[in-house]
């Protein structure tokens, strides 16, 4: 029997902890996870949605996103895919920038890009045919970015800067919910963008509901986003003015110092 075409693929949020996502990619009978941090709900769901798992996907080494490899492989033979250089020892697919991963049991193709910053070795997984997506773990945020615990503001500008020359349509599948807060600070920081206010406003309606404010895509992103949006003027200022950043600053001590402001906003 063929594989359906990725046209049927669906992704399940699967929420996990007080606000991880973990990620079910599945054609409705195969699934591959996408950084289980947590076995339980991710074992509920395929229960509940009638799914083998077939695969593992990892984006980084922190325990909210791998804490429940060891788990679901007692339960399920399948291959770990991950980056090469985490230091993460369950994965048995060591993957970098430039590999191609054919997810087993889905006629699913994913491109790897290193993407480090918040980890050394923090890789993303980019699916170009089809409905295109990314699964970013924790580089790229709904609104924001990760938090620097390893990496440097050059090579968090340099990762940022591949996701954003991904098509304005591909679908970014981040793994936490902090997307209002992360406007919060956009908005501190540039309030004058009207996309910004209208995106607030939006995502406001859909927490309202409970209902998750991910994916969004790279287009928002690149309007509404201050991680992406460092080169702006107006972002410059608003960090001169607030005494975050001294006048004359180049691109990487812009994004630098805003990082910094979010660390205590």
């Amino acid at each position: 029997m063929m594989n359906p075409p990725q046209s049927s693929l669906a992704v399940l949020a699967v929420p996990a902890f007080k606000d991880n996502y973990l990620w079910l990619i599945h054609d409705g009978t195969h699934a591959a996870v996408v950084d289980p941090g947590d076995a339980a709900p991710v074992m509920e769901a395929l229960e509940r949605h009638k799914l083998a798992l077939t695969a593992i996907l990892l984006t980084h080494h922190h325990a909210d996103h791998i804490g429940g490899v060891s788990h679901l492989l007692s339960r399920y033979a399948v291959p770990v895919f991950g980056p090469r250089h985490d230091g993460i020892v369950a994965v048995t697919n060591p993957l970098s920038e430039g590999d191609r991963v054919a997810v087993p049991g889905l006629d699913l193709e994913l491109e790897v890009l290193d993407v480090p910053g918040h980890t050394l070795g923090h890789i993303a997984y980019v699916k170009r045919r089809g409905v295109r997506a990314v699964f970013c773990g924790d580089t790229l945020f709904a609104g924001g970015c990760g938090r620097l615990f390893e990496g440097t503001p050059e090579q968090m500008v340099d990762s940022l800067g591949k996701l954003a020359a991904l098509p304005d349509d591909t679908l970014v599948y981040c793994a936490h919910e902090y997307t209002l807060s992360n406007l919060r600070f956009a908005e501190a920081v540039e309030p004058g963008n009207e996309a910004l206010i209208r995106r607030i406003a939006d995502e406001s309606a859909k927490r309202a509901m409970n209902l998750p404010t991910v994916p969004s895509n790279i287009g928002s992103e690149k309007a509404t986003n201050p991680f992406l949006r460092y080169a702006e003027p107006a972002i410059a200022d608003s960090l001169v003015k607030a005494g975050k950043l001294a006048p004359g600053a180049g691109p990487v001590q812009v994004f630098a110092a805003l990082r910094e402001w979010k660390n205590v906003f």
